[in-house]
């Protein structure tokens, strides 16, 4: 026994010695930033800042938190605390390699050499944000940090009106939306720099010559947005649409996925610096102009926000915090999930029935809440999927196999009947009117003119 103690007593010296004398096992890993990046007093946005990061500075790795996106380290001068992955040069495997830890773990790898030199640090008692932000990074280059003053704003949020989202767009189409009582149109456009606003001046005369307000959901290219100048054309393109008579123009479409935004760059923060800009691009053209924040996709699937994909009720609760309140005349929303009465709460026989984006007034509720009732909804997507005449649905959409086109029917006249006694929505646009891809994306089951040329919607909403 005199021996073993011995010798436990030999190892803990000899530990000492490693640990005075600078002597360390290797049992971290070197990265360098790849943007600038708020270093954090622990894994999550909610956790206080403590200094920007430069990109490319050393960081030294000793641990990562659970689910891998947040990691902590150490700078040169011995500043350490945790960054987001997606703004450090580091591999799966060196990520993997890395121990479990939470913010309570003792630091005991060296500090790496070097200086750190930041421009900017947080107060102590900064509060955090309401939501786990996508990409942690620090303002960059070509973003401003500070959102730009609105520009003086005349267009009315009060009122109801609804309309249709159309493709073809036929006499017919257009004949029965009026019939349904509908006043608004929807069109896409999908914007190039390079483009004259003027060449939308014929989607917006033909709608006004036929009686309807025209709202265009102006989308991008993801693939170029982070490039040099595009945030500013955007903007002036928009501004010119405006300047074309456009009642309504939603900027962007469905931000918090990667079909639409980049992957790795999702961000509710840097979505707001878009939207101020065209915002006060739009109604420096036309104060009249409704801009209408981009819909986020509605899901639960990536259970949080990251710079991969974002749950849409963290997605509008990081606008609000960002300041998007003051740079729209309404709040976007998508509804096309539904396979129940808009007037039902509970119920959904899927998994996760008690989601909130299965049930109209959870979608309702979940908007208006985020920026605490401040500004009307406006559901520029909101449609029930009926494969009726059509066939079998595809993968991914089976849940909608039940819904029969009467049901579609009433459900629609009742969401808008609710949504005109709330007082909380603006515009509701129906998804769709007229499409007719009935593929991997079933959009013809959507459609309220449905194959045969009727349309039981229009008969429900004119009655």
């Amino acid at each position: 026994m005199r021996t073993v103690t011995r010798a436990i007593l030999l190892l803990s010296l000899l530990g000492l010695l490693l640990m005075t004398t600078g002597v360390f096992a290797q049992n971290w890993v070197d990265t360098t930033t790849n943007d600038n990046a708020w270093l954090r007093s622990g894994p999550g946005t909610e956790w206080r800042r403590i200094v920007i990061v430069p990109a490319g500075t050393t960081f030294r790795l000793d641990g990562r938190a659970p689910g891998d996106y947040w990691l902590r380290g150490v700078l040169p001068g011995g500043q350490y605390g945790w960054i987001a992955i997606d703004l450090l040069n580091v591999s799966a495997d060196q990520v993997s390699g890395l121990p479990q830890i939470w913010v309570d773990a003792p630091l005991t790898i060296p500090v790496p050499e070097g200086s750190f030199t930041s421009g900017q640090t947080a107060p102590a008692n900064e509060p955090g944000p309401v939501v786990v932000s996508p990409v942690d990074s620090a303002p960059a280059e070509g973003l401003p940090g500070e959102l730009p003053a609105p520009v003086a704003n005349t267009a009315t949020s009060r009122g109801f009106g609804y309309g249709g989202h159309v493709a073809d767009w036929s006499q017919y189409a257009s004949d029965q939306m009026h019939r349904a009582g509908m006043t608004w149109v929807k069109r896409q456009w999908r914007f190039h720099p390079g483009q004259n606003p003027a060449e939308a001046a014929g989607m917006i005369n033909d709608a006004h010559a036929r009686g309807f307000n025209i709202l265009l959901g102006i989308v991008g290219e993801p693939g170029a947005l982070y490039s040099p100048g595009y945030f500013e054309s955007y903007a002036q393109f928009v501004g010119g649409v405006a300047a074309q008579g456009a009642d309504a123009i939603e900027v962007w479409n469905e931000m918090n996925i990667d079909r639409e935004w980049p992957s790795g760059s999702i961000s509710p923060q840097s979505y707001t610096q878009l939207l101020a800009q065209s915002y006060n691009a739009i109604k420096a053209s036309n104060p009249n102009t409704l801009v209408i924040s981009g819909a986020p996709a509605p899901t639960g699937f990536f259970g949080g926000c990251t710079g991969a994909g974002c749950d849409d009720n963290y997605y509008v609760q990081g606008m609000a915090a960002a300041g998007a309140a003051n740079y729209m005349d309404c709040v976007g929303v998508h509804y096309n999930e539904g396979i129940l009465p808009p007037s039902q709460t509970s119920g959904d026989p899927r998994g996760s029935s008690s989601h909130y984006t299965r049930y109209y007034q959870g979608m309702v509720n979940t908007y208006w809440n985020a920026f605490g009732g401040r500004k009307p909804l406006c559901f520029t997507e909101l449609g029930y999927l009926s494969p009726e005449g059509l066939g079998g649905l595809p993968a991914g959409f089976q849940w909608a196999g039940d819904t029969s086109v009467g049901e579609q029917a009433a459900w629609l006249d009742q969401a808008v009947s609710m949504a005109r006694s709330s007082g909380r929505v603006r515009v509701m646009i129906i998804w769709n009117v007229d499409f007719s891809n009935y593929g991997a994306d079933p959009m013809a089951g959507y459609a309220i003119i449905r194959p045969g040329g009727g349309c039981p919607a229009c008969d429900a909403l004119a009655n």
